[in-house]
């Protein structure tokens, strides 16, 4: 046929290089390498990839490179992908139980946004500690948090009791940890010394616990002065703004942030912390573990309202636990070496960019962070209804792994 229509060829040819370079064929590139159960099976024409891949072959395929082009990530299909179907035979607290560290006497919008979202976007149980000046303020917004008063400021504690109430805070919040799936730390945290001492103390519990840590506004003041609370643990995600994301910079690469190669240098940012996890906040949200990076440029709304970042914490919170889950009982070994972290960041990234939209195509400049948290549930279910299931999901996701999260902590510890 080449030597009959060489011009029909070359046209071919050509076609197939466009494609190559669209954003849709990046998109569905990168979704294949992160969550396809046979990596080139969906790629059409591929005859040639085996239906049970090696090992080495699944990592190669999984592991897009950092030092590539940053790729958009489908993140409707990862949404779709990783959040657990509504079931019958469910009890309460299968969905997820997230638990936000924060709330003080200045701050206490915060961390209610962060874990009534967490309630939105369809968790079970959504906790707040904070101290006992917020809990009252925080407990009036709504009957459905569970808030615990137990954390202190300097001011209400002797410098005879610190040692004493440190402890005391510790062992009230150790009752609960283990049945978290999630914690976000920052949120309304406030800059208190003896406050951010009790809560470096959770995180370092909350870590040998193995429990994934998203860490949020001052949690992200905390880290970048304490650096070894998350160096290393890739159960830890940050999500910085554009100022927290210049201090974090300057502390561990002593540079400036890099915008011609922004991609680059947060890659380098997350492997120099020992392989975290960063969703750097903006207009489009970069996202890297040190090994891939990817990002989410959805448009959402020109109103940027105070909240929004709490929002986030808290849906990345629960997307980051449903990935987790989803991950320990897929019975694919291609998606087992997925970054469960990053899953969570891209499908936090994309829902809150579509409940903004939503919330300033009814509100315009009277948009507030209210309006984007009631959107929250209409936004998820325009991408993923609760009624529509694969027979995919009904088979992986029947049942939440407790016993496989129990197996994993006392491996990983």
């Amino acid at each position: 046929m080449r030597n009959h229509c060489p011009h029909a060829w070359h046209q071919q040819q050509h076609r197939g290089r466009m494609w190559a370079a669209s954003p849709a064929f990046r998109r569905r590139l990168f979704l294949l390498r992160s969550l396809s159960p046979s990596p080139c099976a969906a790629l059409p024409g591929n005859a040639a990839c085996s239906s049970s891949p090696s090992p080495s072959t699944s990592i190669r395929v999984n592991a897009m490179s950092a030092s590539g082009p940053v790729y958009e990530a489908d993140a409707e299909a990862v949404v779709r992908r990783i959040t657990p179907p509504l079931d019958r035979a469910r009890h309460k607290g299968q969905a997820g139980k997230i638990a936000v560290i924060g709330g003080c006497r200045e701050y206490t919008g915060a961390p209610y946004f962060a874990a009534i979202s967490a309630l939105k976007v369809g968790a079970d149980l959504s906790h707040v500690f904070c101290t006992r000046d917020a809990a009252t303020v925080i407990k009036s917004y709504s009957p459905e948090l569970i808030v615990h008063p137990i954390l202190e400021e300097s001011y209400s504690v002797s410098d005879g009791e610190r040692e004493s109430v440190s402890s005391r805070i510790l062992t009230e919040v150790a009752k609960w940890m283990e049945r978290f799936d999630c914690i976000v730390v920052g949120p309304g945290l406030g800059r208190d010394s003896f406050l951010l001492d009790c809560v470096s103390n959770i995180m370092r519990h909350a870590r040998q616990a193995n429990i994934p840590t998203v860490v949020d506004g001052d949690g992200l003041f905390l880290i970048t002065n304490n650096l070894s609370l998350v160096e290393g643990n890739l159960l830890a995600i940050l999500t910085p703004n554009v100022y927290e994301y210049k201090r974090l910079v300057q502390k561990v690469l002593n540079c400036e942030v890099n915008e011609e190669n922004a991609s680059e240098q947060l890659t380098a940012l997350c492997q120099k912390i020992g392989g975290i996890t960063i969703m750097r906040k903006g207009k489009a949200d970069i996202i890297s573990d040190g090994k891939t990076v990817t990002q989410v440029s959805t448009f959402g709304s020109p109103r940027r309202c105070g909240g929004q970042g709490d929002i986030l914490s808290g849906s990345v919170a629960v997307f980051a636990s449903w990935a987790r889950h989803f991950l320990l009982t897929n019975e694919y070994p291609t998606e087992k070496s997925v970054n469960p972290m990053m899953l969570g960041c891209i499908a936090g990234s994309l829902l809150l960019r579509k409940a903004a939209s939503h919330a300033f195509e009814k509100n315009k400049r009277s948009t507030v962070t209210t309006d984007i948290i009631e959107l929250l549930g209409k936004s998820l279910e325009d991408i993923c209804p609760a009624g529509l299931l694969s027979s995919t999901s009904k088979i992986i996701l029947n049942e939440m792994p407790g016993e496989a999260i129990k197996q994993e902590r006392a491996s990983e510890g």
